[in-house]
């Protein structure tokens, strides 16, 4: 028999036209098993869908705010530093969530140590996005730590909020993003803090998530263009090898494909890589 944490979790999800995700996400939450789940938080961001309306109607707690007051570091900082939990989960709306022990096996191991957890990314499309969550992503559990730096380099700061858990007190005490406005990469922002201030980081690879994308050339080459302007802005990263580490995972992606020879992918390989790499390119200039 499992025993039941006896931490208090909130988890806060921020939403954006999210009708299509939001019933089946909060029935996922509410699934969860031997946790103590005290709040679930959505933060709003005005839609033009009917997220607002289907919050309403099944009357989930909510927040509305902005498109100017939304970033992404600020919404999840804000609703973190004003619960009362122990845990604080953050998600994406688009997760999907089937294991009932999700929440459990993400926040049993965090205490005054290891003060930040992730889960395990799982995509359900056969492309290239597949080969990068098997990198990034593996079937093994493991904490990282400062003496990881030299092995690992930049991969020690690896974190995802799609699927994430803090322990808030010492979130706070970290000061969280520092009220920084980041458009991207907050996760990573705050994992080098966790890091750097001598705590630790597990992955927890019996937490799975759905997370799956179709990203146009257009939008890889946006994203990462933001993740270029991230990297320029908080140029101590650089000397943890992040060149390498993109290098890595490209040829990662390239030797996998080839071995499945999955035709799809290694047709749409150069030109995913290429808008990756010049996205990040301007994005540092």
């Amino acid at each position: 028999m499992v025993k039941k944490t006896g931490f208090k979790i909130a988890i806060i999800v921020p939403l954006y036209n999210a009708e299509k995700y939001i019933e089946n996400l909060h029935q996922s939450f509410l699934n969860q098993k031997n946790v103590k789940l005290s709040s679930i938080n959505y933060i709003l961001t005005e839609s033009t869908d009917k997220t607002e309306e289907i919050l309403k109607k099944n009357k989930y707690k909510y927040q509305k705010i902005t498109k100017e007051e939304f970033s992404h570091s600020t919404v999840r900082e804000n609703a973190a530093f004003k619960s009362q939990a122990d845990i604080v989960v953050f998600v994406t709306q688009d997760v999907q969530i089937e294991d009932d022990k999700w929440l459990y096996n993400l926040t049993k191991d965090i205490n005054n140590e290891i003060i930040c957890t992730y889960s395990r990314q799982i995509t359900k499309y056969n492309n290239i996005e597949k080969y990068i969550r098997q990198k990034n992503y593996p079937e093994k559990s493991y904490v990282v730590s400062q003496k990881d730096l030299n092995k690992l380099g930049l991969k020690t700061f690896f974190c995802s909020d799609a699927s994430c858990a803090v322990n808030r007190q010492m979130f706070v005490q970290l000061n969280g993003y520092d009220q920084k406005r980041l458009p991207i990469s907050e996760d990573m922002y705050y994992a080098y803090k966790v890091i750097m201030n001598g705590y630790k980081i597990k992955y927890c690879a019996n937490s799975v998530v759905y997370h799956s994308h179709k990203f146009t050339l257009k939008q890889l080459y946006n994203r990462y263009k933001l993740t270029g302007k991230f990297f320029k802005e908080n140029n101590y990263l650089d000397k943890y090898g992040t060149n390498q580490t993109g290098g890595s995972l490209a040829k990662y992606v390239l030797i996998n494909a080839l071995k499945d020879f999955n035709i799809k992918v290694l047709i749409r390989y150069p030109f995913d890589m290429t808008a990756r790499f010049i996205g990040m390119k301007v994005g540092k200039r």
